[in-house]
């Protein structure tokens, strides 16, 4: 697409999101991974608003250009185990960070077979853990009978070395015994969708 052609048609996707009411983030995973070049991040209070704002994507110029890698779907409710309640940094509206790591996560069996008070002690620990990093934020939404995990995480940062510190914490904590699946994790740029497109081929 030519450079002219190209700021257009980003002028046109970021009319339709902006006129669709929705939440919205892009991100850029330019060379940061080999199955995906961007990712769009939507919140919305149903599925149908996120369908009719992607179905007119998908009509945009741009659009035609758009061959998804992969799509998860989860949605936002309290979790059994935070001590305190918040709401999540992207819903709630908050100035995003410089990166977000996203990724599928789902526990074992056996982890929902455990007493509540066992888990809740784990993941008392777990959470120790991750207060040890407030410049990290997470944002957990759930996926059970909606998508092929349980949850999906997002965890955003201005410094990905803060993550990977984090990371290699937990994994030295009790609840990782019972992780069955966290990968892909894909991280990814904050990027406006304006210089996004402009800087793809």
């Amino acid at each position: 697409m030519a450079d002219l052609a190209k700021e257009e048609s980003a002028k046109e996707v970021e009319n339709i999101i902006i006129n669709s009411g929705i939440r919205f983030r892009s991100y850029s995973t330019l060379g940061l991974r080999d199955d995906a070049e961007f990712l769009f991040w939507f919140a919305a209070e149903s599925v149908e608003e996120i369908q009719d704002v992607i179905s007119k994507l998908y009509r945009t110029v741009f659009g035609k250009y758009i061959m998804p890698s992969r799509v998860y779907l989860s949605c936002t409710r309290p979790s059994i185990y935070a001590r305190k309640g918040r709401t999540l940094s992207f819903v709630a509206g908050d100035e995003p960070r410089k990166f977000v790591i996203v990724y599928p996560f789902t526990k074992t069996r056996e982890w929902y077979l455990l007493p509540k008070e066992q888990r809740q002690k784990m993941m008392e620990q777990h959470i120790d853990v991750s207060e040890k990093y407030p410049q990290v934020i997470l944002n957990t939404t759930y996926s059970f009978g909606i998508s092929d995990q349980d949850f999906m995480l997002a965890f955003e940062c201005d410094n990905l070395r803060d993550f990977q510190n984090l990371i290699m914490d937990l994994r030295q904590t009790q609840v990782s015994a019972y992780v069955a699946v966290d990968t892909p994790m894909i991280t990814c740029v904050k990027k406006d969708i304006i210089p996004l497109i402009t800087s793809l081929g």
